[in-house]
């Protein structure tokens, strides 16, 4: 039904069709750009906890 009114709508020279695709971009982006700030955290904690000082001749310091 609202594919069907969108498509009426952008017959007649509304603009309506433009926002509603462009609302769905923007409800289908915030879950992938969720899952990327928690992977850089999970990445930044992960990289933190398992760095070791190591001197240039192979020694831990």
């Amino acid at each position: 039904m609202c594919s069907l009114n969108a498509e009426n709508s952008a017959a007649n020279g509304n603009t309506q069709g433009k926002g509603l695709n462009d609302g769905i971009l923007f409800l289908l982006a915030i879950p992938y750009l969720i899952a990327i700030g928690i992977g850089i955290l999970w990445y930044k904690k992960y990289r933190k906890n398992n760095s070791k000082k190591v001197s240039p001749f192979g020694e831990q310091l």
